[in-house]
């Protein structure tokens, strides 16, 4: 282990030889990092945290802290985060709430300064949180979400595979897969540049913008678009799509951005 002098670090902590800690970092009591990991300058990671191989975890931020809930009865749960995640200036990211539970981040994540990931949330692999990107306790990001700059996401919520969140808007209802929202949860469109980006063919897009024209464009309710969407045949792409709203609890935003103007 590479550590300056002046960083503090447990010696009950697990720590793998190539981890690099910079001056004034704080590592608590049952800390897990792997290799090859980063620790800059006064992050403080606390008890209870995993860090995966390869991740940076740059000046000041704060991992595994006490959720800010005010159900939180001091018992002990954990934060677990994966693989080659980049977590930027004064990020937080808070454990889970209640006992034995864990908030999670996947790989490969891109968690911009000043973001905040809260209690018993879930986040994919390949995300981006800009800048001041709040996630309210128990929200649900799944892989390849991009969440602009000061978007606050509700609690409960989940952001669905490939969608992108426009800046400042603020996210109270399920945002389903391949879309882009803006403003207070309504729906801009398809994330084509995104998906042409993930490899998606010409088909696919075209079925995805099929039922985009459903959900968003027929005046049918929910229920009644997916009804009308079991008439047709469609591939793995849209028939994910099909599961995430059916799965929805909180229910997926259905304005459409010429309803919110």
């Amino acid at each position: 282990m590479k550590a300056h002098p002046k960083a503090i670090v447990s010696k009950h902590a697990k720590i793998d030889p190539s981890v690099e800690i910079g001056p004034f970092a704080i590592i608590e009591d049952d800390v897990k990092i792997a290799k090859n990991v980063k620790i800059y300058a006064r992050a403080y990671i606390c008890s209870g945290t995993e860090i995966g191989e390869g991740t940076q975890v740059h000046m000041g931020a704060v991992l595994g802290h006490l959720p800010q809930d005010l159900a939180f009865k001091e018992q002990k749960s954990f934060l677990k985060i994966g693989k080659k995640n980049i977590i930027r200036e004064y990020v937080t990211i808070h454990r889970g709430t209640k006992e034995s539970t864990t908030t999670e981040i996947g790989d490969e994540n891109f968690l911009m300064a000043a973001s905040h990931v809260g209690h018993n949330c879930v986040v994919g692999n390949r995300t981006v949180l800009a800048n001041g990107a709040l996630l309210g306790g128990y929200v649900n990001v799944e892989d390849q979400v991009f969440i602009s700059g000061n978007v606050p996401v509700h609690q409960f919520c989940s952001i669905g595979k490939l969608a992108m969140i426009s800046g400042f808007a603020a996210v109270h209802k399920d945002i389903p897969p391949y879309m882009v929202a803006r403003g207070p949860s309504y729906i801009f469109g398809i994330n084509i540049v995104g998906l042409k980006r993930a490899g998606f063919g010409r088909t696919a897009i075209s079925e995805i913008r099929a039922v985009f024209k459903v959900l968003y464009k027929s005046g049918l309710n929910t229920t009644q678009a997916l009804e009308e969407m079991s008439k047709q045949s469609y591939g793995a792409e849209v028939k994910y799509l099909i599961e995430f709203i059916k799965n929805s609890k909180r229910g997926i935003s259905k304005k459409y951005r010429w309803e919110a103007e």
